[in-house]
């Protein structure tokens, strides 16, 4: 009966420690595991909280080893956010770790068991802010590189920042803001208001000149060198698009380097995360980060 009473009692420990509105510890919140040395931890968001849900991963020793922060994507249906699973890109992210890097895939405000209020709404498909809802993804990816920094197994400098989708949106905003110690940035399909229910009954982008608009905002400050990927096929941003907001990023005076890479699978947009997306990205990301 004791034994049934205490496996009630840590069941019901861990159940509040990972609850959205339970009480929760910063830090690690579990032990490593595989050799990526995989743990969950929890990290204070923009503003302190609620505490991220995170994946880290790190290599072998104890040495200070430079840091890389992988942002994930938002569902097209908002019903699917809060279901959301913890993010892991276990391909982009091992591809890191045997490089030598510290990984960290934080889960945003709004997302999954993560909990609290979703940030980055851009409002109404006909009018959106898309430079407002980047903004506030970069303030917890920001977040993520405040706190991860001051751990004793990573460097201060050398950060480098990668986003998918709407993570991929929220890297180009964030280099509007030239964090310091981030010396490149590489985005993967990133956008917002695409694949959306329009009115007329079809499936789009929402006002993608607004898109493009936002990319010049964030570009005329910009001067972190970043690295845009985008696939022949990608279902949420066609190539004239993005050819598009690259050249407008550019124009106003952002540093990004756009490759625009062949159809990958059913669908481009998930060239990051896909099992055969490694051989195509990998040489272009290679050859970036021995450039900066």
């Amino acid at each position: 009966m004791k034994s049934l009473i205490k496996s009630l009692v840590v069941g019901l420990f861990a159940w509040i420690v990972s609850s959205p509105g339970g009480a929760q510890s910063v830090g690690p919140q579990d032990e490593e595991r595989n050799v990526d040395r995989e743990q969950v931890w929890r990290i204070p968001a923009a503003g302190g909280a609620p505490l991220m849900l995170a994946t880290v991963m790190r290599p072998r020793g104890e040495a200070r080893s430079p840091l890389v922060v992988i942002n994930h994507g938002s569902p097209a249906d908002n019903s699917v956010r809060p279901r959301m699973d913890r993010p892991r890109y276990s391909i982009l992210s091992s591809w890191f770790v045997s490089r030598g890097y510290v990984v960290v895939l934080p889960m945003r405000r709004g997302y999954g068991a993560t909990g609290g209020t979703w940030a980055e709404n851009y409002g109404s498909c006909e009018n959106p802010d898309y430079a407002g809802a980047g903004l506030q993804t970069a303030s917890d990816i920001k977040a993520a590189i405040d706190y991860m920094r001051a751990q004793p197994f990573v460097k201060a400098d050398r950060t480098i920042v990668v986003g998918q989708s709407a993570g991929g949106w929220g890297t180009v905003a964030l280099s509007s803001l030239n964090p310091s110690g981030v010396s490149g940035m590489i985005n993967f399909a990133g956008g917002r208001g695409g694949h959306q229910k329009l009115k007329g009954g079809g499936v789009g982008n929402c006002a993608s000149n607004a898109l493009i608009s936002a990319a010049a905002r964030y570009g005329a400050t910009a001067r972190v060198p970043m690295l845009w990927i985008y696939a022949a096929n990608d279902s949420f941003f066609e190539p004239n698009l993005v050819r598009r907001m690259a050249e407008a990023y550019n124009g106003a005076g952002g540093r990004a380097t756009y490759q625009a890479v062949g159809p990958n699978g059913n669908d481009g947009h998930n060239l990051a995360s896909s099992s055969k997306g490694s051989s195509v990205w990998s040489p272009l990301v290679e050859g970036f980060l021995s450039g900066l």
